[in-house]
């Protein structure tokens, strides 16, 4: 018996082995976005030859970090999430759940937006997340009593630190389905609650971690009949339930400016208070103006000393900061978006810029609606009905740079006599600042322009 309850333990507990060849990554993935203690505690400073452990601790204590992760997956997500999406539900619209899914997607009071913002987010960080859509089995015998129970599929955001084992099969069909499926859903002290969904069978495993043994383990019914989990990539890789992350360079980058960062402290420390080098028979105070005794009878040649320091000037290590966070920024193309002061950088450098940054964000915008349309296919398939709709999310996010279209303009302007030619631009700077041109210019006026400017473009069409 204790030999059976032993192998369930190691059973439930057990992980994939490309999870298990990940996770030290994952978790250098996730301390990289959160930061603060999680990132403190994870020891990412290079630790000095001969250093204790207390000064490895005040040096963890001492170094702030500069979280470029985070802000660069702020920016994504503000620009993917600046409109919401346009979901067409089809025949759903009529089911009656719906609209309490979309208000409160997860059950804990955040709309299906907020939802898929938050899943976005972990893809970024650790490349994929998974979202499970579960429906709780109260024994309802028709949809008026899972009404009267409130009981109504439901979303779950997994990261791949939960997600501990999965399995994948090819279908007659050619396509590949998930079978197997297990994840950490709850952590209480040393009860660890563990989940496994096949397509018949869900099985609940309550396990503790101190005594690794087994306390309980439940089974039911998967009345759908398939595994309703949906993963969420940020970028594919050439590996099934992986991803590829979005801050994998850059928290590399991250740690090394962070281990900079403490260089600078350090020099400051040294610089402003060097060692004083003397015997052990010498009594030396601490601080500016104190003492120094020495025996009446010291070898003048053992007279205490202060030992400068005379490593790398800070400014060359700000230098090298700089240079990092700017690589940062090429990696993410997002230089021109997080720069906090004016840079001479030409308008087609930009332009390219915002094209690969747009290209970026429109490859991740048509994985979260791959996504939601699977969850909405399982959503169907819970209450017994086809998925007919559709779900479309922005795939585009170009990037005007106003300030600089303006100039041209302006300058464009001043060089022309035409009196045609610069109502037309007048025209396109009212545009370009969001008025409406009737407000400042007559009717006809706007009218001669357009007229003027399909002129324009007719005659070099027929000349070319």
């Amino acid at each position: 018996m204790d030999q059976t309850l032993s192998s369930a333990y190691a059973m439930a507990t057990s992980s994939n082995p490309i999870r298990t060849n990940n996770l030290q990554r994952y978790q250098f993935l996730y301390d990289s976005y959160v930061g603060g203690a999680d990132y403190r505690s994870g020891g990412y400073l290079t630790r000095y030859q001969l250093e204790s452990q207390q000064d490895y601790a005040l040096r963890l204590e001492t170094t702030p970090l500069d979280n470029h992760c985070r802000s660069i997956i702020a920016t994504y997500i503000s620009f993917l999430f600046r409109q919401e999406p346009e979901r067409d539900l089809g025949s759903m619209i009529t089911e009656p759940t719906v609209s309490a899914y979309i208000e409160d997607a997860d059950r804990e009071g955040r709309n299906l937006n907020s939802v898929m913002k938050q899943a976005s987010i972990w893809s970024n960080v650790f490349g994929h997340c998974w979202l499970l859509l579960s429906k709780p089995y109260v024994g309802a015998a028709t949809l008026a009593d899972e009404m009267a129970a409130d009981v109504r599929p439901y979303l779950s955001v997994l990261t791949p630190l939960t997600v501990t084992d999965w399995t994948w099969s090819r279908q007659p069909n050619g396509s590949y389905q998930l079978t197997y499926f297990k994840y950490i859903e709850d952590v209480n002290g040393d009860e660890v609650v563990i989940k496994e969904w096949t397509r018949d069978v869900i099985t609940t495993t309550m396990a503790n971690t101190r005594s690794e043994n087994i306390s309980s383990i439940t089974e039911e019914t998967n009345g759908l009949g398939r595994i309703p989990a949906v993963i969420l990539y940020a970028h594919t890789s050439n590996i099934r339930g992986v991803g590829l992350s979005t801050i994998s360079d850059l928290a590399d980058t991250q740690r090394m400016i962070y281990n900079m960062t403490s260089e600078v402290e350090q020099a400051v420390r040294l610089g402003s208070h060097p060692s004083l080098v003397k015997t052990e028979s010498v009594d030396a105070g601490s601080g500016a103006g104190s003492i120094i005794q020495m025996p009446e009878n010291m070898d003048p040649a053992l007279k205490p000393y202060v030992l400068e320091f005379s490593g790398q000037p800070i400014d060359s290590i700000y230098v090298s900061i700089k240079n990092l966070t700017d690589s940062i920024d090429k990696m993410a193309n997002t230089g021109s978006i997080r720069a906090t002061e004016s840079r001479m950088v030409s308008g087609v450098s930009r332009e390219v810029e915002f094209q690969l940054l747009n290209a970026k964000l429109s490859e991740q915008a048509d994985n979260i609606e791959l996504a939601e349309e699977q969850l909405w296919e399982l959503y169907a398939g819970y209450q017994g009905q086809s998925w007919d709709g559709a779900i479309n999310y922005p795939d585009s996010f170009s990037i005007r740079d106003t300030a600089n279209e303006l100039d041209q303009l302006i300058k464009a302007k001043a060089s022309v006599d035409d009196p045609v030619a610069k109502t037309a631009i007048e025209h396109e700077i009212i545009e370009l600042l969001g008025v409406e041109p009737a407000e400042v210019m007559p009717t006809a006026t706007i009218n001669a322009v357009d007229a003027q400017q399909e002129s324009i473009t007719e005659t070099t069409i027929n000349q070319g």
